[in-house]
Parts: structure tokens; sequence; C-alpha cells
């Protein structure tokens, strides 16, 4: 840990511009003209806040949210031998699609057996939405749910985990996540804790796109916290041998030096808003452990959350901590409730699928019905989300019997809360679960989707010398706004 004295002088003169334009701080080729956002949205939002439950690793469309009884129907048949057109053939096929290896050697997305469902379905409540029956919980809160069953996105491998953040194939050159555009486009709603913070991952470097700022400044980019309650804020608690006051003196002469060097541009908000972090991160070491206290929730919330159980403990424990974030004022929660790839079902998906199911089911259903008592889902969207489905075909690959590989041509997603419809079904894929059938919906759609319930439009967010391509902004999704 760096030692207090060496802190204070690093951050003295010259070397604080060199810090500040090291994390993006600095932009001295900006047009004069342009100023960046001033914290209002661009139209009356419907949600203040985001819950982004991110599930990694892929899970399967055809298993939890789109049930496609074809499959049952034709099991083992080719898709030649099938009375629906054969969806390798489909243009949709390529022009969806980006192999990184040549395509003659890609043959993720093309085993042409169809494999079955591996788990049944059920009807839930008044809208009849069909859930399954490894997400009982969930189905439960049918009724509160808006189901987009036509995404599609282009990477056939994980780093599509990215490409649902930041938009961007991995062979083109990276944007900001979703969360760091909301983070730079809008104002603050506490002056205590981050408006961007992630709660169990990325736990790889090769996934740290996901919530990464780049050029917007560091200051945008998301916050990892720990649910440790003897260090919830890694890199950043106070020594045990400095006083809080002593830091507070610290903190007050690094405010002094900071203001120091805003003199000489007072016109550079970006140069501002990096000097207001630090202080910020001295507010944080107080604010985030009681953010994160749950032990001081009631048992009954606890074991709402599935807290109780060992199965669901984690997903529980990370879930309820994103509720008190947005309670206390956190913008944009990005929320991973299981691990790094755990829900890539390569082989045996049945038994792989189960096990996670149940380990996020009653957390994620516990979530929504915690916001809806408390009244948060009126302010709160919660978006539960992944990389890419599954394949209606059998992986073959290495003598594959029993799992699907990765399917980027369709799969589901879903909404619920603030400014979204309720027990609503948007889209669709085909007869055989493998083309989001048109109008298909790119992952930048939901971006702007969510942009749009928090009252920003992506393409005025524009960063001079930073245009960006159509595809990036994408089309908010209108059929899924309440």
């Amino acid at each position: 840990m760096m030692h207090r004295r060496t802190f204070l002088a690093d951050l003295s003169g010259l070397a604080l511009g060199a810090l500040l334009a090291q994390d993006g701080g600095l932009r001295a080729d900006e047009d004069p003209h342009w100023t960046p956002p001033d914290g209002r949205p661009h139209h009356p939002p419907r949600a203040k806040s985001v819950i982004w439950i991110f599930l990694s690793g892929g899970y399967s469309h055809l298993e939890t949210f789109d049930p496609k009884p074809a499959l049952n129907r034709y099991a083992g048949k080719t898709f030649e031998q099938v009375p629906y057109p054969n969806p390798l053939k489909s243009p949709l096929h390529d022009k969806r699609s980006r192999s990184v290896v040549a395509e003659e050697f890609n043959v993720r997305d093309k085993y042409a057996i169809v494999f079955p469902l591996q788990v049944g379905f059920r009807k839930y409540g008044q809208s009849g939405i069909e859930v399954s029956d490894w997400l009982p919980h969930i189905g439960r809160c049918a009724d509160d749910l808006c189901l987009v069953r036509n995404m599609y996105t282009t990477d056939n491998d994980h780093a599509a985990e990215n490409q649902m953040h930041n938009g961007r194939h991995r062979l083109d050159e990276p944007q900001p996540s979703v969360g760091s555009w909301i983070h730079y486009g809008l104002g603050r709603l506490s002056d205590n804790l981050p408006q961007f913070v992630v709660l169990g991952g990325p736990s790889r470097p090769d996934t740290r796109a996901s919530i990464e700022s780049l050029y917007l400044g560091s200051q945008h980019a998301g916050v990892p916290l720990a649910l440790d309650p003897t260090n919830p804020l890694p890199n950043a608690r106070r020594p045990g041998d400095v006083l809080a006051r002593e830091q507070r003196h610290e903190f007050d002469l690094i405010n002094r030096l900071n203001h120091l060097a805003a003199a000489e541009s007072p016109r550079d908000q970006a140069l501002r808003a990096r000097l207001e972090s630090y202080e910020l991160a001295f507010r944080m070491q107080t604010a985030v452990p009681e953010a994160l206290a749950l032990p001081g929730e009631t048992e009954e919330t606890r074991r709402l959350y599935g807290m109780d159980q060992t199965a669901t403990q984690v997903a529980g424990q990370r879930l309820l901590a994103a509720r008190r974030l947005v309670e206390r004022g956190v913008r944009f929660v990005q929320v991973y409730p299981t691990a790094y790839g755990t829900w890539d079902a390569h082989r045996n998906l049945r038994d792989s699928h189960a096990r996670m199911c149940g380990a996020i089911d009653q957390p994620v259903a516990g979530l929504l019905t915690d916001l809806k008592r408390r009244g948060l889902d009126e302010e709160v969207v919660v978006v539960f989300c992944t990389e890419f489905g599954r394949t209606p075909g059998l992986e073959q690959r290495a003598g594959g019997r029993d799992g699907r590989d990765h399917h980027p041509h369709g799969f589901t997603i879903w909404l619920a809360g603030a400014g979204v419809k309720k027990g609503h079904v948007h889209g669709s894929t085909d007869e055989l679960g493998f083309h989001a059938e048109d109008p298909g919906h790119y992952v930048t759609d939901l971006h702007a989707t969510v942009l749009h319930l928090l009252g920003l439009d992506l393409r005025r967010l524009e960063v001079p010398g930073r245009r960006r391509l159509a595809v990036d902004h994408g089309e908010a999704i209108r059929d899924v706004l309440a």
C-alpha cells in the first residue's frame, strides 16, 4: 500500500496533470464549442436507476424463456428433415454472424441434428407467459416481466460478454460500456456513493471491457465493490495506522492542490469531474460499508433472497446489495449473480442448467418482490441478460451427446420495473429457436431502451473526435415501453 506522504507528493504539481492525462481527464484537442453533458435528461425519464443482472456463459433461451415444442417433435432429425426452412441456409445466418476464425473452420453454430428440450415449461399468471420448470420463482413473477425473445449478437464466442455491454465485436474498436454512458450522461443521485457499481465481477482481465469507460474518462468506469464486511472497498480502505481525522486533513490538502490546478483550466469540465472523484473516494469510506451492511436487513428479507440456503446465498447477497445501493442513490448496478462462464453448457446441459437455475431463481424473484413492495419498481428498471443463447442443434464436437454450443443468432432477455410493460412478450425466434425473427434486436437496442427509460438519447452524447456508428446507438424497443 502506498505511504500517504508519497500519495500526497504524487498528487502535487505536474504529477497531478500527468495522472489526469493518463486517466483521460484532459482532452486538449476537444472542440472549443462542445460542452459535456450537464447531468439533465434529454426527455422526461421513466426510471431513476438500473439493476443490470448478467449471467455469464450464455444461458439457453430454449430451456429458460423460449420453449420450442418442435425440438421435441423432431428430436434426432436433421434440419433438412424437418418441415421448416433450414436455418443454416437462411440469409440471416451470415448477415448477423461474424466468426473470428475463417468461416470454413467455423462449426460452432452449425450443428444440424435437432436436440430436444431438456426441461418442461408451464404457463404462469394472467399473462400466461411460459417459463421453464427450473425457474418456478421467476415464473410466479411472470405478470411483472417483459420478455424480448428476438435478441441477437454477432460474436459466437465469449467475447460476446463484452459485446453485450459495449456493443462492439471483439475485432472492432472497443467502446464505453452501457453503464459508463449512463454515468456520463446523468447527474448524481448521491454525493457519497459511486454512480456505477459492479458486484461479483468481472473476474478476468479479458472481461474488464464490460465496465470500462475508455475515452469518456476513468471517473465514469464501473467501481467494483466487495461484500466482504471487513473490506468492502478494495484498494480504497483507510490504512490502519491513519486516523480518520488525519486522513481528512490529507484530503483537504489534496483538495486545495486540486483547485489550484483547476484554476489554471477553469473551463475544463472533465478536469473538474476528475478532481471531484478524489473527494468522493473519501466519502465512500463511510457510505459504502453502510450501504452493504446486509446483516441490518430483517431475517424475512434475507430469506426472501435465499440467503439462508447455501445454493442461493451468493446470488441473494449480491442482489440484496444491489437493492440497497439503488435505494441509496446509485444510478447503475451491474450484478454478476454467478461466476464467469458457469452457464456455458457444452456438456450435460440438463444437470448444469438445473443447478444454475436453482442458484439464481429465488434470489432474482426475491429482488423483484422486494422492489415491488417498497415501491422501487416505479423507479428502478431491472434487466436480466446473458451474452448469447444455445444452439437448437446438438453440439457434436468431441463426441458431444447432451449439450448445446454458443448461439448468437437468437436469444431471450427480459426487463421489469419502471417504464416497461408487465406480462408482455415482444418478438420471437423461428420454430426451431434458431433465428431472431424480424425485426431482430441487436444488443445496442437494449442499451438504447434502457437509456430511453432514464431520459437519455445516445446520439446526443457524442464526444468530439469519437464519432460512433449507427449500430452503436441502437434503437429503443418501443413495444416494451409502458
